[in-house]
Parts: structure tokens; C-alpha cells; sequence
């Protein structure tokens, strides 16, 4: 018998910074729909483009600021995060962006998400104190990610 993934359990605090991450898995999804429908890579980029810059950007920014430094600037964890967000930062401000871009884009930022979701957050529920919590919880309880693109060439 197979056991299946348990939903992972997030604290109040941390929960908007899941939700925020609805929005980067909802984005490699769309460019792999692109991908597969062969849209031209010009509109996909344009989208990838908008939304790093409305949706991921700010978001890497709120961690960046409250989350990693409940870590010591040499902790794995927090040295992975920052790599991984400067990889894909440089893809999406990639000069000669191509199909191999977008793949890359997909792909890596699926894998940042779910390392995210799945170590580091978990990680950082561990350590992190009721105060530091409170303080994370008061700064992105009410963020509302923009998410009015109208070019839907996924659908």
C-alpha cells in the first residue's frame, strides 16, 4: 500500500507566501500549455516578462527582506534560495531569450517553488519565534498579486 502525500501543514503567517506561489506554479503551467499549443515565443515571453516582474519579483523580494533572514547568511538553505532566485532572474531578463529559455524558466521555477513549499518553509515554521511570525504575518497578510493579463494564450 502506498502512502500518499499528507497536505503540508503552514502557519497563518506563512500562508500568503503560499498563496503567492499559486501564482509561479500557475505561470510554468502556462508556458508549458504555450509550449505544447506552439504559440509564438514572443507573447509567451512578453507574459514570463510581466509576470516576473508583477508577481515573482515582488515576491522574491518580501522573503528575501522577512524570511531568509531568520537564517544565518551561511545557512544552506538560505545560500539555495538566493541562488535560485538570482537563475531565474537572470532567465527573465535573458537578452536572447528562446524556446530553451522558456523550458528553463518552466522548469527551474516548478522546482523553486516546490523545494520552497516543501523544505525551506517548513524549516523556517520550525525555528522561527511566535514574535517572528507575527512580524511576517503583519507584512504580507494582505498582498494582492496583480493578475490582469489579457493575452490568454494558455486557454
Amino acid at each position: 500500500m502506498t502512502q500518499k502525500n499528507q497536505p503540508i501543514k503552514r502557519h497563518p503567517s506563512m500562508q500568503q507566501f503560499s498563496r503567492d506561489h499559486h501564482f509561479g506554479l500557475l505561470l510554468s503551467w502556462k508556458i508549458r500549455q504555450g509550449i505544447q499549443k506552439n504559440i509564438a515565443l514572443e507573447r509567451m515571453r512578453d507574459y514570463a516578462v510581466w509576470a516576473f516582474e508583477y508577481q515573482i519579483k515582488p515576491h522574491f523580494e518580501l522573503e528575501e527582506q522577512y524570511l531568509l533572514p531568520l537564517l544565518a547568511e551561511e545557512d544552506a538553505l538560505r545560500v539555495q534560495t538566493i541562488e535560485e532566485h538570482r537563475v531565474l532572474e537572470n532567465l527573465f531578463h535573458t537578452k536572447d531569450f528562446s524556446q530553451d529559455t522558456l523550458s528553463d524558466i518552466e522548469a527551474l521555477l516548478d522546482a523553486h517553488i516546490r523545494f520552497e513549499e516543501r523544505v525551506l518553509f517548513n524549516h523556517l515554521q520550525q525555528i522561527a519565534t511566535p514574535e517572528e511570525l507575527a512580524k511576517i504575518e503583519a507584512i504580507h497578510h494582505d498582498t494582492i498579486l496583480k493578475d490582469d493579463w489579457q493575452d490568454e494564450f494558455w486557454a
